[in-house]
């Protein structure tokens, strides 16, 4: 490898390693209150036995083998400061394309719609917990541009990126019904699986279906009635991950999603595994098959502030 090469090389790594010092905190569930990731560990370390028999020690086990089967266990001691191991990997962006198929696409309520082609952008992050959408459709009809984005308890649509925030610069539209299910899409992502696995502690239970080994846990705050199902496949990565609910008011939030072909994805290689495939299901019908094409894990500098006209909407 040629000097130059190598040089760049490490300045890269050194700025990875700055902006993971940057984002310390653990996202501890799906509220706006955090637990330390030590304690989120202890808890899962105390998890009650489940009805396959697995102790406390198998629900850590497995959890932390999930974590290192696509790379998320990884440790820094930047500043000297030792970052909780599934943390250092906090913000990540995704890009993709994808077909849509489901009942939101249709004209008439239950049926679903004509597919469309879509090119697909997710930028995520999970302290806070936040996530920006971008999906631009190609057919059938005419194209559209949505731009979809949530944190903590809001939830907006944007005209550009960035919208609202400066006075003239684009529309932010308040779009608080759709909190719940956009903070789901980013906890049933493999990685906010196995985050939100350890912070559910002790609720958190391991158990063997049909050869396969299965993680189940609630999630919290405003997502606190679903729970997550979660199956492994043989290289305990997450291979789908299922939600229910009890709760009348939160059927849309029952879900199914599979996860594909794992490898690193990324321009640069970073070990982190991420799948190439990814299948939604909402309510029992296809909702959106994306192919990914790149993701970058090296903790992306990316922010989610929340306009002032969608908080003074969320106080009302």
């Amino acid at each position: 490898m040629r000097r130059g090469t190598t040089k760049a090389l490490a300045r890269m790594a050194l700025v990875t390693l700055a902006f993971a010092a940057l984002f310390s905190q653990r996202a501890a569930g799906q509220s706006n209150s955090s637990n330390s990731s030590a304690a989120a560990k202890t808890a899962t370390a105390r998890a009650v036995d489940n009805p396959s028999g697995s102790n406390s020690s198998d629900v850590a086990k497995t959890l932390k083998t999930a974590a290192e089967a696509i790379g998320l266990a990884r440790w820094s001691g930047v500043g000297g400061q030792h970052l909780p191991e599934v943390d250092v990997i906090n913000t990540m962006e995704i890009w993709g394309s994808c077909t849509t198929d489901g009942p939101v696409q249709s004209n008439k309520p239950g049926e679903a719609g004509p597919a469309s082609k879509i090119e697909f952008h997710a930028a995520l992050g999970y302290n806070p917990p936040a996530m920006r959408v971008e999906m631009t459709s190609t057919g059938p009809g005419a194209p559209r541009h949505t731009i979809e984005v949530v944190r903590d308890n809001y939830a907006w649509d944007e005209s550009e990126i960035g919208a609202g925030l400066i006075p003239g610069k684009g529309t932010a539209t308040p779009a608080m019904a759709a909190v719940n299910k956009r903070l789901l899409q980013l906890w049933i992502l493999p990685y906010g699986v196995i985050k939100a696995a350890l912070a559910a502690g002790d609720k958190a239970r391991v158990t063997t279906e049909k050869g396969a080994t299965v993680i189940t846990f609630p999630l919290s705050g405003l997502l606190a009635d679903v729970m997550v199902k979660a199956t492994l496949d043989a290289k305990y990565e997450v291979a789908k991950v299922e939600t229910r609910t009890d709760n009348p008011a939160l059927a849309d939030l029952i879900t199914e999603t599979e996860y594909f072909d794992y490898k690193d994805h990324g321009e640069i290689a970073t070990d982190v595994m991420s799948p190439g495939h990814i299948r939604w299901k909402q309510g029992g019908h296809p909702v959106m098959d994306l192919q990914v094409k790149m993701l970058d894990a090296n903790n992306p500098y990316l922010v989610f502030p929340v306009p002032e006209n969608v908080k003074q909407a969320a106080a009302r």
